[in-house]
């Protein structure tokens, strides 16, 4: 197995080499072995599909069972991965680092801290404290022994806040801060994408779980991004699967959704391929 330090450097290194990389999001040890063995360079935990795997609402996870998936999903692959840390635990900006530091000790070569503050009332901490934020978990990125990652995101769309300008005024503060990549997830078509990625200068991740599925790797690449991910997709298309099994099995009696599982001997052979 690689170290934490192969693993950070690796991570960084795919941030500066041309084109873009692909980083999907698996929810537990298991959906990471798979996604390993198909040869991704890099993986993403994702808050939506741990909530998911815990039978929870997205907001509705402790920092504390966060960081213990990130631990258990680092040391299941020798892939670099990053945490989805929502909003770090904590409002203030001191304490919020403090994520960081504690999801390098779990193994995590990279992480997020968001701008969303997880209350209904008032879903967007303030811009000053938004920035503040980002600048001490930077500082907590720069401390730490091995080369962290720190992404920052904007959570206006996801929000319901469709404000282009407000979003990309975020963005360039947080790299001004600090922040390594940039991302404002729920950024739905190529002309957006291509605004926010030339407003900025650091790397961007985009995510295709809320964007048009027509738009390739190809497309994303031609406009500049450097990073791409899906989310809790996978998560969600798991999920989907089940329920249109079970949906067979209660209401037609149906058991012919056994034709398209996967066998498992095949299932142990992607496991214990997988690094």
């Amino acid at each position: 197995m690689r170290t934490l330090a192969d693993k950070t450097a690796a991570f960084r290194a795919l941030h500066e080499r041309p084109g873009t990389f692909l980083i999907p999001n698996p929810w537990d040890a298991g959906s990471a072995k798979l996604l390993a063995y198909f040869g991704f360079e890099a993986l993403a935990t994702t808050s939506l599909g741990l909530a998911n795997m815990l039978g929870r609402a997205d907001s509705a996870v402790s920092l504390d069972e966060i960081l213990a998936n990130c631990r258990e999903i680092a040391a299941a692959i020798d892939l670099p991965v990053n945490a989805d840390l929502e909003k770090c635990g904590a409002d203030e900006p001191d304490a919020a680092a403090q994520a960081i530091r504690r999801a390098a000790e779990a193994g995590m070569a990279g992480g997020s801290i968001e701008d969303a503050t997880g209350d209904r009332s008032n879903p967007i901490y303030d811009f000053s404290l938004a920035v503040e934020r980002v600048h001490a978990a930077a500082e907590m990125a720069r401390a730490l022994p091995d080369p962290f990652v720190l992404t920052a995101r904007a959570e206006n769309f996801v929000q319901g806040r469709r404000d282009l300008d407000d979003t990309i005024r975020r963005l360039q503060a947080f790299e001004k801060a600090g922040a390594d990549v940039l991302y404002a997830p729920a950024l739905w078509d190529l002309a957006l994408i291509r605004t926010v990625v030339s407003a900025v200068g650091k790397p961007v991740n985009v995510v295709m779980s809320s964007a048009d599925p027509s738009i390739t790797v190809a497309d994303l690449a031609a406009a500049g991004v450097k990073r791409i991910s899906v989310g809790g997709a996978l998560s969600r298309l798991a999920i989907a699967a089940v329920a249109n099994a079970a949906r067979a099995m209660r209401d037609q009696g149906s058991f012919t959704y056994m034709r398209t599982t996967m066998p498992s001997s095949e299932v142990k052979q992607m496991f214990l391929s997988a690094r």
